[in-house]
């Protein structure tokens, strides 16, 4: 007997529209526990405290993008097991999420005021990606972890000298992204055309100079 439920389109809706207000409004919870929760923390200046915020806040932008992209790419595919691969990553992505949640309210600062904004929009490449095909939605997981590894090795760089809790966080979140990456080219991701790079670059520039601030 087959028991596995049939959801309707309401159902669905509601289970994207659930989704979205935790993502970008809500306050999700970990699975795993944060890496920098055991690191000591720094005395941080004024400017040092609002650049590390301004970084953190920033990668927050970032989860809430990446949450928004896996949700609408495995919302319309058709393989189960690209749709598998794609929850399990929104899983981990999940963990990203509350633990700059968790630094940034250390830092005495906040998530992005356009969180809204910037899921919709990744939400919404997320649905063209995925109904290209399963070899395009994997192909826009592999450029957008390594994407996201490479602004990661930059704010390790430059994140304040004593700022080891932020670091800590964000070197477990680079070794999640090379795996989620690796794990999609494996699966058979196709490598974007130019110019969807570049573009998801540019809109990338965007979303971190404003995300920095507000």
């Amino acid at each position: 007997m087959n028991t596995q439920r049939r959801y309707t389109l309401i159902d669905r809706v509601l289970i994207e529209a659930g989704h979205a207000l935790t993502t970008a409004l809500g306050d999700p919870a970990a699975q795993r526990p944060n890496p920098g929760a055991g690191v000591p923390a720094a005395e941080l200046d004024d400017p040092g405290r609002r650049h590390a915020a301004g970084l953190m806040r920033i990668n927050h932008v970032g989860e809430v993008c990446a949450q928004a992209l896996y949700f609408g790419q495995a919302a319309v595919a058709r393989d189960p097991d690209t749709k598998a691969h794609l929850m399990a990553a929104a899983a981990e992505e999940t963990d990203h999420l509350a633990w700059c949640a968790d630094r940034l309210r250390e830092l005495d600062s906040r998530p992005s005021l356009f969180n809204p904004l910037w899921y919709a929009g990744a939400y919404g490449i997320g649905l063209a990606a995925g109904l290209r095909g399963d070899g395009w939605n994997l192909g826009f997981v592999v450029e957008t972890e390594r994407q996201v590894e490479a602004h990661l090795d930059h704010h390790l760089e430059t994140l304040p000298a004593g700022d080891e809790r932020s670091r800590a966080i964000l070197r477990v979140m680079k070794e999640d992204e090379a795996r989620h990456a690796d794990h999609a080219e494996q699966a058979g991701a196709r490598v974007l055309p130019r110019p969807i790079p570049q573009v998801m670059a540019l809109a990338s520039a965007v979303m971190k100079a404003v995300a920095y601030r507000l």
